[in-house]
């Protein structure tokens, strides 16, 4: 139950957001509807502002952020009103752990919106090493103590004898990046409970599993590289040898520069996210503060032009964003003109 300071502080930020919509629009503490959260989704989001800015001339433009889903969401949670952001753009869904944290900064109630998909993909520079990849061998080659025993792969051929005999290097995305909660849930839980051993753990000791199963060696073969995905590519692209992780959609952006690896055989394109035949097949989000909408200038005219902007023909699809299934995306515009909440028994909580 929450404290009646809580319950205070909540009534008192929403009123204050109302109080200045009221009085005109323009006269709001925050003309510019701002949104925080995932690099992955940060190109898209940015994309979306400018068609918005271009069609909405009497609203400011959005100011977008890419501070990491994690990071994002934290802010986003923090509470409600004219300082705190209204949206969070993430890649992976809403933790039932943030989710009550929202609730207890009276941030109750919150739009998801399932706003495509997108792969975590493996590439290496064009021409660059070349690897088949599995959820298997990405584990055992990243583990810092796969199945619970020593790190000793210094060498793709350590980890599998298909693969070439050049030492491992991934460029990667850091514990705060929402690509990183997907490389884990996706790629290295999916590698690890492959041992039948590690799969029953799952069940006896679910946070030794997860320990096991997901935290990445820290001996300099995985090299966190921050949020900003661009630089992983140059990594990459400077270093042939080097694998880099990032969205699908910075691979799509940079195919002059970068080759996707394939994982179980499947090649990182459009076609396999789509189809979820991928392995690293993700969906993404934007998290909405129902409560900022009616006080926001321009929020409930931004969520309209997302829906406009998430279709297959659409303008994001041109820049690497894979759209939902069309039942998906006919229940998430209705989310939008309904504005509907999210639930914590929908999160799984």
């Amino acid at each position: 139950m929450k404290s009646p300071s809580t319950i205070t502080l909540a009534l008192a930020a929403t009123l204050s957001l109302v109080a200045c919509d009221s009085t005109g629009g323009g006269s709001s503490t925050r003309e510019s509807i701002r949104a925080v959260g995932s690099s992955t989704v940060y190109p898209f989001a940015k994309q979306v502002a400018e068609s918005f800015a271009r069609s909405n001339t009497g609203f400011a433009s959005p100011l977008i952020e890419s501070t990491g889903t994690g990071g994002g969401i934290q802010l986003f949670c923090s509470g409600l009103g004219p300082d705190t952001p209204d949206m969070a753009n993430a890649s992976r869904r809403m933790k039932v752990s943030e989710f009550e944290r929202c609730q207890a900064n009276g941030v109750e109630e919150v739009i998801e919106l399932q706003v495509g998909l997108d792969g975590i993909a493996f590439a290496s520079a064009k021409g660059g090493i070349m690897l088949n990849l599995s959820p298997k061998i990405v584990y055992e080659a990243l583990a810092a103590n796969p199945y619970g025993g020593e790190q000793t792969a210094k060498t793709w051929a350590d980890v599998d004898p298909s693969l070439p005999a050049e030492p491992i290097l991934v460029y990667g995305p850091p514990s705060t990046s929402g690509t990183r909660d997907a490389l884990k849930e996706l790629v290295l839980e999916a590698g690890c409970d492959s041992n039948p051993e590690m799969k029953a753990l799952k069940e006896e000791d679910e946070d030794r599993h997860q320990t096991i199963c997901t935290e990445v060696r820290s001996d300099g073969a995985y090299v966190d590289q921050g949020e900003q995905d661009n630089l992983i590519v140059q990594k990459i692209e400077g270093n042939p040898r080097s694998v880099g992780i990032f969205g699908y959609s910075y691979l799509e952006e940079n195919l002059d520069k970068v080759q996707g690896l394939p994982m179980n055989g499947v090649d990182p394109t459009y076609e396999n996210i789509a189809s979820f035949q991928y392995p690293g097949a993700r969906p993404l989000y934007v998290y909405v503060k129902k409560a900022h909408i009616r006080a926001i200038p321009g929020l409930e005219a931004f969520l309209q032009e997302w829906v406009k902007s998430w279709k297959a023909d659409g303008p994001l699809a041109e820049i690497g964003l894979v759209a939902s299934p069309d039942d998906v995306m006919a229940d998430n515009e209705r989310r939008v003109n309904e504005q509907v909440a999210i639930t914590k028994e929908e999160l799984g909580g």
